[in-house]
């Protein structure tokens, strides 16, 4: 069973930086895309940033500039550094990841979310 487990997540001030994790566990054969999403109260899901297995990044306007994807491909860990942090950025922060099982021999994709990190910025 592959889970995705997400940390960092804490309260701050404007201006302050954090820096999330996400770790993939489990069976599987590898990992593709891995994306941070957040989702603030009353407010749809967004996505922040992507990150393909070849380092390719991508990132909302809101937060380019401030915020930083990488991955750790050894450790199946991907990273959101968030600097200069807004109340604006306020959220639960979601990692998301496209992973790779074999099944019947066969290599099949899917989506798994993490739980959430609460992400407070106070003003």
């Amino acid at each position: 069973q592959v889970q995705l487990v997400e940390s960092g997540g804490d309260l701050v001030q404007a201006g302050g930086s954090l820096r999330l994790s996400c770790t993939a566990s489990g069976s599987f054969f590898s990992i593709n895309g891995m994306d941070w999403y957040r989702q603030a109260p009353g407010k749809q899901r967004e996505l922040v940033a992507t990150i393909t297995n070849s380092g390719r990044t991508n990132y909302a306007d809101s937060v380019k500039g401030r915020f930083t994807i990488s991955r750790d491909n050894a450790k199946n860990t991907v990273y959101l550094q968030m600097n200069s942090l807004k109340p604006e950025d306020t959220a639960v922060y979601y990692c998301n990841a496209n992973i790779v099982i074999v099944q019947g021999g066969r290599p099949k994709e899917y989506s798994y979310w993490g739980q959430g990190t609460q992400v407070t910025v106070s003003s």
